[in-house]
């Protein structure tokens, strides 16, 4: 090495020493001030936020991020409003453009949704405990800013001084125990952070003085912060279904299919509120819409209202509809020129028995060769008379030789004429032309996904139309019910459709709603019955595992003649409504007739109460008795349920029929019976009425 040679390598080593120690520097100096800043407004945030401990929430500060060593959560806040996974952003230049978020010209959507990610992660752990997707919020806090109410696809964005409104205004959603389930499992999912941030040179660590005291200057005054925590705790609470679930429901809600799915389950099951979480969990997680769709024309409604509370942030993403009114809308948004008359289509069926009923009179009341028309040949889109002549008839036990065939297919070619001449359509002719429309052209906007509530209900072409909506793409369509609880006559296969759930179906075994006594007086009732399920097979019908809740045996009374009824059913409403917890919003009343329900309705107002007829219920909380026909209370609960006319004739232990077309009438009557008793929740009431008065 020449002279000097090893000095100037060790000038050189010490310069190049000296730059990676500046540069280290200013990077850690860069760092401790992107720490500082955080530090800064992360305690900003849970200053803000602090006043909801006194209302019940926790605020876990410094949390690791699950499956991270390194990233962590600032705040995650578990409490009655549900929980809220809370990130502070120190950005100034803040816009938002469509479903993007920019800070100057950067995007930072990607950024943003990191939480959207960590908040699904956090959804389907806190499942395992029941809690409901819908409760797991992802919120975005931008320091320093005031009126900012927004989000990018699901992640919420607030103001600093926004987001204790935000937080405090849903209310009260969980219980007490709830709350700390879900604290438990919130405190193993997101650990309390341990180490520092790595610093690049390994230097012996600083001794640091205290902290500054923590700032004085209230970032909310007192009024701000108690108007902020009125809201919540006037807020209603809403059901306990709307936010916690059994565990394995909460999991169904979030899982994903293939293709078409089918949930099916006993009544009090859950599957309707399996259907409403599910709708809200796709609405946020899928662009587009999602249809709930069902037969019963006042349930949608109630739906829409029930998820109004539950999920208010995607309700204007789901759609409620029953199927006739969808068909209705597609023929009018494609130019189909049709004129439903219902009036004018029972005039032209009559003008068609009129002229070839009397080869079918003999054999079977007039109403059952409608029904045959209306549900399995119309039902199912038939044209040809081969393809009715070889049909199965599914659900249908009086059996039709060849010759009654052709007189009834005499009888539905009069009946289609008749309607022709009068340029009117029944309900199955819309549904019909609508289906034949959606094969023609998809919509320009497909739906996201269509959950059919009650499917059993429907007819094949019903089914085929709302399967023409999405087809088999993944978690397209998804149908729920229980072939024990089909009240009309006909029925359909998913063969028929055309429509394959092999391995995508889900049952539901634990009755949540009802009490063991409801459950078991109820059951009796179709005892013995065997059910055609769409999904081709026949049995007994499904039948839960476990009953958890018990309560008092159900009440039946026989009365002689009507006055008696009433005053008896007048005295229970008074006797469940003086209970603790028990209003007249919680009181169903439910008869086998409009004209029935008419008459009850009579006898409550004149004893003074006031009523609200189901025809007219929208789903919202109101101080009334609610009265009905059974086919309108499909889909509901109350926590009595008093039922105005049974008869004897369908009760426990009363003989079949035994001609089959009458067993099948018995049965459907059978299981309108057991429909109404499982809409009640704690208890239920019969009442026979028999004598001179009877026939009224």
């Amino acid at each position: 090495m020449p002279a000097g040679g090893s000095a100037d390598a060790e000038a050189r080593r010490q310069l190049a020493l000296a730059d990676a120690h500046a540069k280290a520097a200013a990077e850690a100096r860069a760092t401790a001030e992107r720490f500082s800043i955080a530090a800064t407004t992360e305690a900003r945030t849970a200053q803000v936020l602090s006043p909801l401990t006194a209302v019940g929430h926790h605020l876990l500060a410094d949390r690791q991020w699950p499956g991270s060593k390194r990233a962590q959560v600032d705040l995650v806040v578990v409490g009655p409003g549900g929980v809220f996974i809370v990130d502070t952003k120190a950005w100034a230049e803040v816009s938002i453009h469509g479903d993007r978020i920019y800070r100057g010209q950067e995007d930072v959507t990607d950024d943003v949704l990191r939480l959207a990610d960590l908040a699904y992660v956090a959804e389907g752990d806190f499942a395992e405990v029941g809690l409901a997707p819908g409760e797991v919020r992802a919120v975005v806090v931008l320091a320093g800013r005031t009126g900012v109410k927004t989000r990018v696809g699901p992640v919420e964005i607030v103001g600093e001084r926004d987001v204790l409104q935000h937080i405090a205004s849903r209310g009260r959603r969980l219980t007490p125990s709830q709350v700390d389930t879900v604290l438990a499992r919130a405190v193993a999912l997101f650990p309390v952070v341990g180490a520092p941030a790595p610093v690049a040179p390994v230097v012996p660590e600083p001794v640091l003085p205290p902290p500054p005291p923590p700032q004085q200057d209230a970032l909310l005054s007192e009024e701000e912060v108690r108007e902020a925590l009125l809201a919540g705790i006037l807020a209603s609470p809403i059901e306990e279904w709307m936010s916690f679930l059994h565990p394995s429901q909460a999991k169904l809600v979030r899982r994903s299919f293939n293709g078409p799915a089918r949930i099916r389950g006993a009544a009090g099951t859950g599957k309707t509120v399996v259907g409403l979480h599910r709708a809200a969990y796709l609405a946020r997680t899928r662009p587009g819409k999602v249809l709930v769709t069902t037969y019963v024309r006042t349930l949608p409604k109630v739906m829409q209202q029930m998820l109004s509370r539950m999920a208010p942030d995607v309700v204007d993403r789901v759609e409620f509809t029953n199927v006739h009114r969808l068909a209705v809308r597609i023929l009018a948004e494609r130019g189909v020129r049709h004129r439903l008359d219902p009036e004018r289509a029972h005039a032209a069926f009559e003008a068609a028995w009129a002229k070839v009923g009397d080869r079918l009179g003999e054999a079977r009341t007039k109403q059952y060769w409608r029904e045959e028309i209306d549900w399995v040949i119309k039902g199912r889109g038939l044209t040809w008379f081969h393809e009715y002549a070889d049909l199965s008839r599914t659900g249908r036990r009086h059996a039709v030789g060849p010759d009654q065939r052709r007189a009834v297919w005499d009888l539905y070619v009069a009946y289609d004429a008749e309607l022709r001449a009068a340029k009117v359509d029944d309900f199955a002719d819309v549904v019909r032309m609508a289906e034949q429309e959606l094969r023609r052209k998809p919509l320009d906007e497909p739906y996201s996904a269509v959950i059919v509530d009650e499917a059993q209900d429907l007819t094949c072409v019903m089914v085929r139309m709302l399967h023409a909506l999405v087809g088999d793409v993944p978690d397209g369509l998804t149908l729920i019910g229980d072939g024990q609880q089909s009240i009309y006559p006909g029925g359909y296969t998913l063969a028929e459709v055309g429509i394959n759930v092999a391995g995508r179906g889900v049952v539901l075994d634990v009755n949540y709603r009802n009490t063991a006594e409801i459950l078991a007086y109820a059951s009796r009732v179709v005892d013995g019955d065997d059910v055609a399920d769409i999904d081709g097979g026949t049995g007994r019908g499904d039948r839960p595992v476990a009953v958890p809740r018990h309560g008092p045996e159900p009440v039946h009374v026989r009365c002689h003649g009507w006055a008696e009824r009433d005053r008896h059913l007048v005295e229970r409403v008074r006797q469940v409504t003086a209970e603790v917890g028990v209003g007249l919003g919680d009181v169903g009343v439910l008869c086998q007739t409009r004209q029935g329900a008419q008459a009850v309705t009579r006898a409550l107002r004149a004893a003074g109460f006031a009523v609200v007829d189901l025809t007219d219920y929208d789903g919202a909380p109101v101080d009334a008795v609610k009265v009905g026909t059974v086919k309108r209370a499909k889909g509901l609960e109350f926590k009595h349920v008093l039922i105005a006319d049974a008869s004897d004739d369908v009760a426990p232990g009363a003989p079949a029929p035994a001609d089959p077309a009458e067993r099948e009438r018995w049965e459907l009557r059978r299981r309108e019976l057991y429909v109404a008793m499982t809409r009640a929740r704690d208890g239920l009431w019969v009442a026979v009425v028999w004598g001179a008065e009877r026939s009224r």
